[in-house]
């Protein structure tokens, strides 16, 4: 956005003093009169480029080059506006059709963004202000921002009796009409040139009339885009604020409560507040977890979930004790229930908000819910009262070909389809279309607009196709933007903060160049790197030499980031917007860009780079005698794979100093992890492969299970190690604001299931007491006829841990410091800068710490640290998941047409189905009872579910009675299949 800084000289006759008044009421009860100051003045640029007399007025001051004018010469036209447009959009067209001035194309270029308006987009929602702003930002979009409120011929004064919005809608209109006479004189000027119209867009029915009286050019969004190529395309992209019933219809669902109603009931204990949750496998039913209450609150049912979204901050009210409900013990899948329901449907209130399918299914729920026994009692059940926020984003999804009409599939008139989200916890999505034949097949980009009380599903707009279904480029988009992985190129403002050598960048030759300033010489220890095969963006490197007294000097070099990544400087901004670095099976999305993360940061072997050391002095025993942390310059001696160093370390004939210093780091890692593991840090597990692909194409051939080496512990042990000295450092230095990682304790009520699971089942006590009591009776849960048994227990242990997450020292007490999993009273991410934001934020804080560099103001702000926290929790989430849809698309390729039979363990199980893990695979699935028993029989018909055993009897189709137990092992069958729910390719797990 441009500038408004002006010298002295800029306030002489071109500036004008006025006034704004605000009334503000006070908690107190109080009301206070603020009255502010407002300089007008006429040198604020209209940024056209058929505009000279602006040019000429610009005051740049001290020699600076004057800002580049944003609006073309020569905008586009229509058929309508012949000799092209400018447009002048108000609130209400932005809040609507955001999407349309993002997509590419040119159709909306060289738009005039008001300060009036873009104001107005910031106090009515702060998502859509940030893609505002980023929209002036683009080079190519052409959006300027226009400062109306300070321009004197612009301003506009409120007037006795007018209402803010027609101040507001006034000021829009006197801002298209300056603009007009402004130009019209430009244009006379340089008598060559054609005049632009100056186009108001607004959806405001009264705005629009006012500005044909005051001869201003008004345009609903509609009226405009329909004028445009593509259109069909571009009217789908405007949101459906208003839903999509006509006339008056009957109501569904009912009214939420007011704000201050829902505030009131939460402050009195009678309300509770939390974030909605879907369940996976039964979207009937989902959960809201509370502080008041140790287990989450169950919602079951349409009209008690009222229009909540997974996601969701709701506010709930507990039902009366004898409509509590116990958790569903049954797989309830939309796609069965409703399927072929048609979209344009206007008659929903004949039948409720609950199908009779869906009624039935509640109603078998209360039957099992009335006959089950101690392992199925009742739990708090609530509904929901009212929302505090929507967590509304982007889906993507797949049109439900049985919505769509027959004579629609070959033409192009409008209708209202359904698109049915990847993720099977979102409902499905009215949206009204013109390109239904051509969306079919189709991934597909929507947002939801509202979800009105007549509606049973909520309404969205399109916004983009994003390619075929199953294609490798449009199912790996739609993981990205599912999970809101920022994967956009790198912005020049970014590119633009890389040294200028490029790949030529080198350590300064001469000591006495400002970058080896307090830095030590390192370059004569033996480094070197261990890390997966293939890794180009070396984050860290370690030593080990044994000293003359008999210890040992260990040292851990991490990549210096901090030194080309400065605070608060466009790179740093989109780092720590990013937050971290994704990795999926075949593309990395990197944090940083790639001159640094893969070259001038990786501590490649062979090259000198600068690095951020931590070196301790150790005895035999492993225990710290001293610490030191300082910048240095390291030369990696070698980079190895974890393979390649164990066979190295392995190999008795190799005697060299390199080899020696590994030997030294295996050792001592051992004795570290023999005392974490004595104090009572825990030995999860979760379940990795490898996709292996064919090296030309990236396609996926085959799939393993990734073996863990002694190598890859001692790069863990040693990370730890780095971790938890520096977190005590920036700590002691920076009490309040240190940035470090805790990992909470979980609630007794998480570990419940498991532990009664594993009591029925198999006899054995799970005690959950401490991290050490766990790790212990962990470690007890053996079957001697199923090795992976102990395995398959860890997994389960692991889904029951709460999140580790990032904080701001001075937000919670010490005790909560701690990390359980690692039974260590204090942590942070230290070795990882390349690819994790934090550990960018802890370098510049232990920097701080050692003296090296005074920290940065936005390092000593705990309120700027805690948002910076908040996103990165979400980043390292959102990568995760990520990267395990990633690992599960392309283990669908991988065995696509391929019949195999493997062994699998059972993991859950349901009234009418059940869960098994495959080893072999990584993976899970499930497996319905209605699959095995044959057509034309119902699941409830034929099987028999025993919860407090936790078994499922079932008749097979020409094969007996067959019963299923928790964690026993079966034979499955697997094949490929496109799901049809969610479009997605995925493993079909049958039993042999």
């Amino acid at each position: 956005m441009a500038s408004l800084k002006r010298s002295h000289a800029a306030t002489a006759p071109t500036t004008t003093l006025s006034s704004k008044t605000y009334v503000r009421t006070l908690k107190s009860g109080k009301v206070q009169k603020i009255v502010r100051e407002v300089y007008l003045r006429q040198d604020i640029p209209c940024s056209s480029q058929l505009c000279t007399s602006c040019l000429d007025q610009q005051d740049v001051g001290y020699g600076k080059k004057p800002e580049p004018f944003i609006l073309s010469a020569t905008p586009p036209a229509t058929k309508q506006l012949t000799s092209g447009h400018y447009l002048v959009p108000d609130t209400n067209a932005f809040l609507s059709g955001m999407d349309l001035f993002e997509s590419d194309g040119g159709a909306f270029t060289d738009v005039i963004v008001l300060q009036t308006v873009l104001e107005e987009v910031k106090n009515r929602s702060l998502p859509l202000y940030h893609r505002l702003i980023a929209l002036t930002k683009n080079e190519d979009k052409r959006f300027y921002v226009f400062f109306n409120e300070f321009r004197l011929e612009t301003y506009v004064q409120r007037e006795a009796g007018e209402s803010i919005n027609d101040r507001n809608d006034r000021a829009v209109r006197r801002a298209c009409s300056w603009y007009s006479e402004h130009l019209q004189q430009a244009v006379k000027a340089r008598k060559s040139l054609r005049l632009p119209a100056i186009v108001m867009l607004s959806d405001d029915r009264d705005n629009l009339r006012k500005a044909t009286l005051e001869s201003v050019v008004g345009l609903t969004l509609r009226d405009y885009t329909s004028q445009l190529p593509d259109a069909d395309r571009l009217l789908d992209m405007i949101s459906e604020q208003r839903g999509l019933k006509t006339g008056k219809a009957e109501l569904l669902y009912p009214d939420y409560l007011s704000i201050s109603a829902m505030m009131t009931g939460v402050k009195a204990g009678t309300m509770h507040q939390g974030i909605f949750n879907v369940s996976p496998y039964n979207y009937l039913e989902g959960s809201v977890h509370v502080p008041a209450f140790d287990r989450a609150l169950v919602i079951q049912g349409r009209e008690y979930s009222n229009r909540a979204v997974s996601g969701d901050v709701v506010v709930v009210e507990i039902l009366p004790k004898s409509e509590w409900k116990a958790p569903s013990s049954k797989v309830v899948e939309e796609s069965e229930l409703n399927k072929n329901e048609d979209a344009g449907d206007e008659e929903e209130a004949s039948e409720g908000i609950v199908t009779q399918q869906e009624r039935l299914a509640l109603q078998e729920e209360v039957k099992k819910t009335h006959a089950a026994g101690l392992e199925n009692q009742p739990r708090p059940t609530a509904k929901i009262v009212g929302i505090v926020k929507r967590n509304w984003r982007q889906y993507v999804g797949h049109i439900d070909s049985g919505s769509v009409r027959s004579e629609s599939k070959s033409g192009r008139s409008q209708q209202t389809v359904f698109l049915i989200p990847m993720d099977k916890r979102i409902p499905k999505v009215r949206v009204r279309t013109r390109q239904a034949a051509e969306l079919l097949g189709k991934r597909v980009l929507v947002a939801i607009d509202s979800w009105d009380r007549e509606s049973r599903y909520p309404v969205g707009h399109f916004i983009r196709s994003l390619g075929e279904l199953e294609t490798k480029g449009a199912e790996t988009e739609a993981l990205l933007l599912e999970w809101d992985v920022q994967y956009r190129p790198f912005p020049k403002t970014v590119l633009d903060c890389l040294p200028a050598e490029g790949h030529d960048w080198k350590v300064p030759t001469s000591m006495d160049d400002p970058g080896w300033r307090d830095r030590q010489d390192l370059r004569d220890l033996i480094i070197c790197s261990i890390d997966p095969v293939g890794c180009v963006d070396i984050d860290d490197a370690l030593h080990a030499t044994k000293l003359p007294n008999g210890n040992f000097e260990v040292g851990v070099h991490i990549a210096d980031v901090s030194n080309f990544v400065r605070p608060n400087n466009a790179m740093d901004k989109e780092a720590s917007l990013r937050g971290t670095t994704v990795y999926l099976v075949d593309k990395r999305i990197d944090m940083l860009p790639m001159l640094l993360g893969t070259d001038l940061c990786s501590l490649k072997p062979y090259v000198e780079r600068f690095a951020f050391s931590v070196i301790w002095e150790v005895d035999v025993e492993a225990n710290i005698i001293s610490s030191r942390y300082t910048k240095s310059v390291i030369r990696s001696r070698e980079a190895f794979s974890y393979e390649a160093a164990q066979l190295r370390i392995d190999d008795k004939s190799q005697k060299d100093e390199l080899t020696q210093g590994m030997r030294h780091l295996m050792m001592l890692s051992k004795k570290l992890r023999a005392k974490r593991m004595a104090a009572g840090a825990l030995n999860l597990a979760s379940p990795e492969v490898r996709v292996e692909a064919e090296s030309e194409t990236s396609d996926p051939i085959d799939v393993k299970t990734k073996q863990l080496l002694d190598t890859n512990q001692l790069v863990e042990e040693f990370m730890l190690l780095a971790n938890i000295s520096v977190a005590s450092k920036i700590h002691s230095a920076f009490p309040q604001t240190a940035l470090l990682r805790r990992h909470g304790a979980p609630p007794k009520t998480n570990f419940e299931e498991l532990a009664n699971q594993l009591k029925v089942k198999k006899g054995l006590e799970l005690r959950t007491d401490t991290s050490k009591a766990l790790a212990d009776s962990l470690d007890t849960c053996v079957d001697s006829s199923n090795p992976f048994f102990n395995t398959l227990v860890r997994i389960l242990a692991t889904r029951c841990m709460m999140s580790a997450e990032y904080f701001c020292a001075g937000t919670q007490s010490y005790p909560e410091f701690r990390h359980y999993g690692l039974a260590s009273e204090i942590y942070t991410h230290f070795t990882s800068p390349i690819r994790r934001y934090a550990d960018l934020e802890v370098h510049r804080q232990l920097a701080a710490a050692i003296e090296y560099e005074v920290i940065d103001d936005s390092l000593q702000s705990q309120s700027k640290l805690e948002g910076v926290c908040k996103n990165i929790n979400t980043r390292h989430r959102n990568a995760q998941m990520a990267g395990r849809a990633s690992v599960e698309f392309y283990v669908g390729q991988a065995l696509k047409g391929r019949v195999l039979e493997e062994d699998a363990f059972v993991m859950k199980v349901f009234s009418n189905g059940f869960v098994v893990f495959v080893p072999r695979f990584g993976i899970e699935g499930l497996i319905r009872v209605k699959d095995l028993v044959g057509l034309g029989k119902s699941e409830e018909a034929v099987g028999e579910f025993d919860q407090a055993e936790y078994r499922l009897s079932f008749e097979r189709d020409g094969h007996g009675k067959r019963a299923v137990e928790l964690f026993e092992k079966v034979r499955v069958k697997i094949e490929d299949e496109v799901e049809r729910s969610t479009g997605k390719r995925k493993i079909r797990l049958g039993l042999v």
